[in-house]
C-alpha cells in the first residue's frame, strides 16, 4: 500500500493507493508546513486523523509532497514525525513543486504554484530544477494568498483601499490591531492567517470573471501587480522560460487565470495548464508511472 500526500499550508490531502494504483482511501488534515508549524502540532494533526490511524500499520511507502519542504531542516523534522506514526513505511518527503510537476506535465516546462504560498521550478522532462531557495511568506511568496492578504491589510490600514471596499472588508473580518498582531506574531500558521484575507478578492460573484472591463480596478491592479512580480522573480529567472509552456497550480492561479494570461503576453510566455487542485493529477501519475522506492 502506498500513501501519497499533497501538503499545503492550509490543508493536506492524503490518498491511499493499492498495488494497482487504485484509490482505497481519501482523507484530509489541516496544513502541515514544517517551516512554520511546531513539531507537536504537526504530530497532533496527523495522528489525530482517525482514517490515517486505521491504516498506518499497512503503509509500505509514504510519499509526502509539501509546502515548506525545500530545505534540509524541515524535511528532517517532518520525516521523523511521519516515521514515528507510520512505523512500517519507507518515508520520502519532497517539496510541493515535485507534486506540482507530476500533476501538470510529463514534458519540459516551468511549473508554478500559486496557493497559500508560491513557488516555481523548471522541469526538463526528467529532472526538476529550482532557480532560488524559497525563503517563505515573510520575504518571498509573490502572488500567493498570503501576499495578497498582506497587501489588503496594508492598504486598509494605510487607507489606500477604496472606501466602499474598506467598509465591506470591515464587515468580513476582525480588524482589531491587537487581534491581527496576535495572529501574526503569537499564534501558529501566520501565513495561513494572512492568506485567509485573500478570499475577499475572489469570493464576490461579480469578481470571478477577472476580465479587465468587468472587475473592480482596485482588485485587478492588485492581482496584476502580484502576478507581474512573480513573473519577474520566479519565471524569467529560468533561461528556458520562452521555449517551454508555463504551468500553474493552486487556487490563486485558478481564479486569476485570465490576468495571468494577460501578464504573460508582453514577455512572449506561453500559458500551459492551470490546475486548481493537483491531487487528481498526482493520482493519475502514480497509477501510470509510480516512482520506485529509492
Amino acid at each position: 500500500m502506498i500513501l501519497i500526500t499533497d501538503g499545503g499550508s492550509t490543508k493536506c490531502d492524503w490518498i491511499l493507493l493499492d498495488s494497482e494504483g487504485d484509490v482505497v482511501l481519501k482523507t484530509r488534515t489541516l496544513g502541515l508546513n514544517p517551516a512554520v508549524i511546531p513539531e507537536a502540532e504537526l504530530y497532533d494533526r496527523i495522528s489525530g486523523n482517525s482514517d490515517l490511524q486505521s491504516v498506518c500499520d499497512t503503509i509500505e511507502t509514504l510519499d509526502f509532497y509539501g509546502a515548506g519542504c525545500g530545505t534540509k531542516t524541515p524535511v528532517a523534522l517532518l520525516t521523523s514525525i511521519l516515521e514515528k506514526i507510520f512505523k512500517n513505511a519507507n518515508v520520502r518527503v519532497k517539496e510541493d513543486t515535485v507534486a506540482a510537476v507530476y500533476a501538470a506535465t510529463t514534458k519540459p516546462g516551468i511549473v508554478c504554484i500559486l496557493g497559500t504560498g508560491s513557488n516555481s521550478c523548471y522541469f526538463d522532462g526528467k529532472d526538476i530544477h529550482a532557480s532560488v531557495v524559497s525563503l517563505g511568506y515573510t520575504l518571498m511568496d509573490e502572488a500567493s494568498g498570503n501576499y495578497f492578504g498582506k497587501r489588503l491589510l496594508r492598504d486598509y490600514f494605510y487607507k489606500k483601499m477604496p472606501s466602499v471596499l474598506a467598509l465591506e472588508f470591515e464587515k468580513r473580518f476582525d480588524l482589531e490591531a491587537d487581534t491581527i498582531k496576535l495572529n501574526l506574531y503569537k499564534k501558529p500558521n501566520p501565513n495561513m492567517y494572512l492568506a485567509s484575507f485573500a478570499a475577499f478578492i475572489f469570493s464576490s460573484e461579480k469578481n470571478r470573471s477577472f476580465q479587465a472591463e468587468e472587475i473592480n480596478k482596485y482588485f485587478y491592479h492588485l492581482i496584476r501587480e502580484g502576478i507581474q512580480k512573480f513573473i519577474e522573480y520566479r519565471i524569467l529567472c529560468f533561461k528556458e522560460s520562452q521555449q517551454v509552456p508555463i504551468h500553474f497550480i493552486g487556487s490563486i492561479a485558478h481564479f486569476s487565470e485570465a490576468i495571468i494570461r494577460d501578464c504573460l503576453k508582453p514577455y512572449n510566455l506561453e500559458l500551459g495548464n492551470v490546475i486548481r487542485r493537483p491531487i487528481d493529477g498526482l493520482i493519475a501519475y502514480y497509477k501510470n508511472n509510480r516512482p520506485q522506492n529509492e
